[in-house]
């Protein structure tokens, strides 16, 4: 069994991903060509947004993002303590510092409260200036903006959010890549929108950052010259054949790619309910499920089901081990006298799971009788009951 099973999708869109590259091949136009421009307007569409702007990577796109919005030295850029390296990255190449923010232990999520109380920390303690917030969309599932683009707005603050890992999911409606000033994905193979190499791309609705942007990923040439630069920038492009590679993988993906993968989150959910702590979809949202990540005991139990999974043959990742307060590179940071308990707490216990559009029923099952039998016996007929032996809301 593969964690992310890609060469299912492959054979499944063998015939037109084959195509897209042989008219790739064929047409010699491998930078910035037309189905470079075409997958920018369906993904703006697909997001609901008047600009995308690819480029080469998803760690790129939230470093273009920054420089766009002048994020320099003496900024506070605030984001979740629980996730990926990549947007604390971005933040300290623009000279910038993190300020990480504890997260919700039931959606992995930023939690808003706590980011208010960083904020005001930073205000009154610190010589920087909150700049930003960058919600991550965790495993799939958005981040609270009910709560964060308010809160953002009271206090002044541009909102770019990390949908690196939620292309497909909404929020009250509204489809993720559509919030903040800006909004970012990745499509590194294993996100749910994914290519066949590196890429990444930007979604705004404003036209002035879009033009800049558009300057930025090309070393900050002029719209209308090739050799007039008129600012420094990156040299950050989506090429011609992964931007062909992803439109056949987006037709794929709006809407069977999706629709498999709500059924086979349903699968675990009622397979792994009452042993473990399953993923928590707030009302009103849907998830990507980038990741199907659980909740163990302890960290204890977390190594007793990874053996066991791993006896039968099943992978199994955890994401993350540890909050970025933790990393070397960030341990001199200027940081909140009680830490991050959530995001130690959690970082302790998660566990991700084999997920994918085209992960078989009878793998689900498989892996959902190796946890059951692994935390409450062969035996166990305790339906009902969590890992820890206790009822739901004891």
């Amino acid at each position: 069994m593969k964690f992310k099973n890609l060469n299912r999708q492959y054979q499944t869109l063998k015939p037109a991903i084959d195509q897209a590259v042989r008219e790739v091949l064929g047409s010699q136009d491998f930078i910035l060509g037309e189905h470079v421009r075409k997958l920018e307007k369906e993904l703006a569409a697909f997001t609901h947004r008047r600009h995308c702007i690819t480029c080469a990577s998803g760690s790129d796109a939230l470093l273009l993002s920054l420089m766009a919005l002048n994020i320099g030295p003496e900024d506070a850029i605030f984001l979740p303590d629980f996730t990926y390296i990549a947007a604390a990255s971005a933040v300290q190449r623009t000279g910038a510092i993190p300020v990480f923010v504890d997260i919700d232990p039931v959606t992995f999520n930023m939690d808003p409260q706590d980011l208010e109380c960083q904020i005001e920390r930073i205000r009154k303690t610190t010589r920087f200036h909150p700049k930003a917030v960058i919600p991550t969309d965790l495993f799939g599932l958005p981040a609270d903006y009910g709560r964060i683009l308010p809160l953002a707005a009271r206090h002044g603050l541009h909102v770019v959010s990390d949908a690196a890992q939620s292309m497909g999911a909404s929020f009250q409606g509204q489809p993720a890549g559509s919030f903040g000033t800006l909004a970012i994905t990745s499509f590194f193979p294993a996100k749910p929108l994914g290519c066949y190499g590196d890429g990444g791309a930007i979604f705004t609705d404003d036209d002035r950052l879009a033009a800049r942007l558009c300057r930025l990923r090309s070393h900050g040439r002029a719209a209308h010259s090739k050799y007039l630069h008129v600012q420094a920038g990156l040299n950050s492009r989506l090429d011609t054949l992964q931007a062909a590679i992803l439109r056949c993988k987006l037709q794929a993906y709006a809407p069977e790619e999706q629709r498999a993968l709500q059924q086979a989150a349903r699968r675990y959910a009622s397979g792994l309910k009452g042993v473990v702590q399953i993923p928590a979809v707030m009302p009103g949202q849907i998830s990507a499920w980038a990741q199907y990540t659980i909740l163990l005991y302890d960290a204890n139990q977390r190594r007793q089901v990874q053996q066991a999974l791993a006896r039968n043959g099943i992978p199994s990742m955890v994401y993350y081990p540890a909050g970025l307060h933790e990393q070397p590179l960030f341990r001199d940071l200027p940081r909140p006298p009680q830490g991050y308990p959530r995001s130690e707490w959690v970082s302790q216990r998660c566990l991700s799971l084999p997920m994918d559009p085209y992960i078989r029923e009878a793998e689900i099952d498989l892996i959902c009788r190796v946890i059951t039998e692994t935390i409450l016996g062969k035996d166990s007929k305790r339906e009902g009951e969590d890992a820890h032996g206790r009822k739901p809301g004891v």
